[in-house]
C-alpha cells in the first residue's frame, strides 16, 4: 500500500492527511448547515471550529505520544511528523472538549446546545478519517483468511491492503468507520425528533461510538496500553456511563423544557 498520494518532489502528500483534512471538511459542513438552520451566529461557530481543530489535532497526537513515549524520546524530531500516523481519537475528543467549555463559557453561550451541534459533523468526521489508517497500515485486526474476508464481503482493494507482515488482517478500520458513518445516520435522525432535549444528542453519540471502539479495540492488534488493559476501552466505558448519564439527566422537566429546537428563540446561543 502507497502511502504517498503525490510525490512533487519538494514535498510529499500523503494519503493519511488527505482523509483526515476530508473528514474536518465533511465535519465542517455539517456543523455550519445546522448553525444556519438553528439561526445561530456563524462567526461565533466558525471561531470555534477553528479552536476545536486545532487543539483537537495537538491532544490527539499528545495523547499518542503519551503512550508511545520510550519511542519518542529517542526520536523526538518524530513528534512533529502527523502525516506518519498517531493521532489518538480520544485525545483530540478531550482537547476539543476543553476548548469548548472554554470557549462557550466566555461567550456565555449554551455548552451543551453546542455540543449537540457539533457532534454530529465529529462522528461523520471520525467515519471519514479511519481510512488515512487503512493507507497508513493502521488499525488492523488479528490474523485472519482470506475466504473469512471474502465471505464478510471486503472489497478486494480492502483485502490487499489488509495482507501486513506475510498474512491477513481484520479490517478495524473499516468496521470503525462504518459503525461511526450509521452513527451519523443515527444522530441525523434523532435530531429531528420534536421533543429532543438539549444534551442528549452529545449523551447519543457518547453511547453510540463507546459501544463501537469498545468491541472493535478488542479486535486490534496495535492498541494504545495502559499496563494490561486497553486505554481505548478504559475510556469508551467512561464515556458510555456519561453518555446514559447526560440522556438521562437532560430529559427531567417538562415535555417542552430545555428542547434541542427552540422555535421561540433567534440566536438561540445567546
Amino acid at each position: 500500500m502507497d502511502r504517498v498520494a503525490l510525490d512533487l518532489g519538494f514535498i510529499q502528500i500523503y494519503w493519511y492527511s488527505i482523509f483526515v483534512f476530508l473528514g474536518i471538511i465533511a465535519a465542517t459542513f455539517i456543523i455550519l448547515k445546522e448553525t444556519k438552520k438553528q439561526k445561530i451566529n456563524e462567526d461565533f461557530i466558525s471561531n470555534l471550529i477553528f479552536y476545536g481543530i486545532l487543539f483537537g489535532l495537538i491532544g490527539a497526537r499528545l495523547y499518542y505520544v503519551i503512550f508511545n513515549l520510550n519511542y519518542y524520546i529517542k526520536y523526538p524530531i518524530e513528534i512533529f511528523e502527523i502525516w506518519n500516523g498517531g493521532l489518538a481519537i480520544h485525545g483530540g475528543i478531550l482537547f476539543g472538549l476543553i476548548t469548548v467549555i472554554l470557549y462557550t463559557r466566555k461567550y456565555h453561550a449554551k455548552t451543551l446546545k453546542v455540543l449537540d451541534i457539533l457532534v454530529v459533523g465529529l462522528i461523520l468526521g471520525q467515519a471519514i478519517g479511519r481510512w488515512g489508517n487503512f493507507f497508513n497500515g493502521e488499525a488492523y485486526g488479528a490474523i485472519t483468511t482470506l475466504d473469512h474476508l471474502k465471505h464478510l464481503g471486503v472489497p478486494q482493494f480492502i483485502i490487499n491492503g489488509m495482507y501486513i507482515n506475510g498474512a491477513y488482517r481484520q479490517p478495524a478500520f473499516l468496521y470503525e468507520s462504518i459503525w461511526d458513518f450509521f452513527g451519523f445516520l443515527t444522530l441525523i435522525m434523532v435530531r429531528r425528533y420534536k421533543y429532543l432535549k438539549t444534551g442528549q444528542l452529545t449523551g447519543i453519540y457518547l453511547i453510540w461510538y463507546s459501544i463501537g471502539r469498545f468491541f472493535i479495540e478488542g479486535m486490534r492488534i496495535d492498541s494504545l496500553m495502559l499496563g494490561n488493559f486497553r486505554m481505548a476501552q478504559i475510556v469508551s466505558v467512561l464515556c458510555l456511563i456519561v453518555g446514559i448519564t447526560m440522556l438521562i439527566t437532560c430529559k427531567k422537566g417538562t415535555r417542552f423544557d430545555n428542547l434541542y429546537k427552540d422555535k421561540e428563540k433567534k440566536e438561540i446561543l445567546f
